[in-house]
């Protein structure tokens, strides 16, 4: 992995009802924003965030790629996400990539007393990837490993025609007691840097704190 990976950045966000959740990220990674005054607030950040992204690419792919990423703020909102970073970095001569976002979620009310058991069963059902339940220092969590399908605009392609793309993601949900869930998943359509991203991923996973709208640190039962 490349050096300039190396060194952390802690983030955190409101989990409801007094609880922050606080992660650490490695270096490296760019921020999509999601704080603007306004939609050219908005659209000068991310024409930065693609110029950063992509320092390479003539202006136009630049444009595409800043549009590209406009076109999925409905789908985070949708999802709660509330932190996205992009990465690249060199494994073994090849250019990788990959996506880590953060966001939170409302648990199902059948949860129960046993959410993270509930979240497992719910992922096994939807037959996503191979499902398995974990005890992170935060608490117990449920992670889920597999790949999903999505085509690519002919403007991001050397070919210039749309082309479907692979990509591998792995997903954690780690339930709260307020009947929330916070959700990590990290994405990489280079199968070069899976072992690479997934175990820079692992990392962040691990890093995961609760505090306590005093500071105090919470440990999730189960």
């Amino acid at each position: 992995m490349a050096t300039d990976m190396v060194e952390e950045d802690q983030h955190s966000l409101a989990g409801g009802e007094g609880i922050e959740v606080r992660w650490v990220m490695p270096e490296g990674f760019l921020e999509l924003p999601f704080e603007a005054d306004d939609l050219d607030d908005l659209a000068d950040q991310l024409m930065e965030f693609a110029a950063a992204s992509l320092p390479g690419a003539d202006e136009e792919v630049q444009i595409q790629w800043a549009v590209m990423c406009v076109l999925n703020y409905d789908d985070f909102i949708d999802a709660g996400v509330q932190y996205a970073g992009f990465v690249t970095t060199e494994v073994e001569g090849v250019r990788c990539t990959a996506t880590v976002n953060v966001s939170m979620t409302d648990l199902d009310e059948r949860a129960g007393r046993n959410p993270a058991g509930f979240i497992a069963t719910t992922m096994r059902h939807l037959d996503i990837g191979e499902v398995t339940e974990v005890m992170l220092p935060c608490g117990p969590a449920v992670t889920c490993v597999g790949s999903r399908t999505a085509m690519v605009d002919a403007a991001l392609t050397q070919t210039g025609q749309s082309e479907p793309i692979t990509t591998s993601f792995i997903q954690v949900q780690i339930p709260v007691n307020n009947g929330t869930a916070v959700v990590l998943e990290m994405g990489t359509p280079t199968a070069e840097g899976w072992d690479t991203f997934s175990a820079m991923f692992a990392g962040i996973v691990k890093s995961v704190r609760f505090f306590d709208d005093h500071g105090g640190p919470l440990v999730m039962p189960g």
